[in-house]
């Protein structure tokens, strides 16, 4: 990843509610939810949710499927285990030692 690519994921991620759905859809994991259930979860009208999941789906940091009536969002874990491993990469001073406390 490329520091223009996280910044522009970082900006996507800078509004405390959008922390609030990442960090909820990676406690729902792979399955995800759906807008209706993250809107309740982080106290969010779901006019809202859908604001802010929008943002994220365009950052590619979630991704929403169709599943019968309802739209589903899960996190993109790649996407955003790409951003963390940008973040860490020179951890440590690069020392394998070291860096066992990231395990990266």
């Amino acid at each position: 990843m490329i520091e223009a690519e996280a910044a522009t994921l970082f900006g996507a991620l800078s509004n405390a509610d959008r922390l609030k759905v990442i960090r909820t859809l990676v406690e729902a994991g792979p399955d995800g939810m759906n807008a209706g259930d993250i809107a309740h979860q982080i106290g969010a009208s779901p006019s809202r949710a859908s604001f802010h999941l929008a943002a994220l789906a365009e950052a590619e940091l979630v991704i929403k499927e169709r599943r019968s009536r309802s739209l589903i969002y899960s996190v993109n874990f790649p996407r955003v285990g790409g951003l963390i491993a940008f973040l860490m990469e020179d951890c440590c001073g690069g020392s394998p030692s070291l860096r066992k406390c990231c395990a990266l």
